[in-house]
């Protein structure tokens, strides 16, 4: 496994959480499009590093093939990396990139504030948790 790669992609999640943390402004999301611009952008990256994440550990566990980005989370909820509840939540947010990335439809404002003020810590709570399961992968 190539724990490197991993803890690249955590990194990155957390620069993105804390920049939205300090840098978004989720009072000016319906009426600034920087702003909504910043915060999808930002979000969409986040969501990326994750997938790109939990892609490699799926991958370098011989967990299967997932047949969509959602899998991917389910999978890591299998493999007791995460709680289901968190598997379901990060699912969610890769249907929330695949309409960024892909411009299905517009993303509503109150979906990105919700996301800003109540989910950036499932972000958190993703990179602590798969960094503590390569920890525990790593022991002799």
């Amino acid at each position: 496994m190539d724990t490197a790669l991993i803890e690249k992609k955590l990194a990155f999640i957390q620069t993105c959480v804390r920049e939205l943390k300090e840098l978004a402004d989720p009072e000016r999301l319906a009426i600034d499009v920087r702003e909504r611009r910043f915060v999808e952008h930002t979000l969409q990256l986040a969501i990326q590093a994750a997938l790109d994440a939990a892609s490699h550990w799926v991958s370098a566990r011989r967990l299967g093939e997932p047949e969509t980005n959602r899998a991917l989370f389910t999978m890591l909820a299998e493999d007791h990396v995460i709680d289901r509840e968190l598997g379901e939540t990060l699912a969610a947010m890769a249907g929330l990139r695949n309409i960024l990335v892909h411009g299905y439809q517009t993303v509503n404002t109150d979906k990105l504030r919700d996301i800003l003020d109540h989910h950036l810590g499932d972000f958190e709570r993703f990179s602590a948790a798969l960094h503590a399961s390569m920890q525990y992968a790593q022991r002799p």
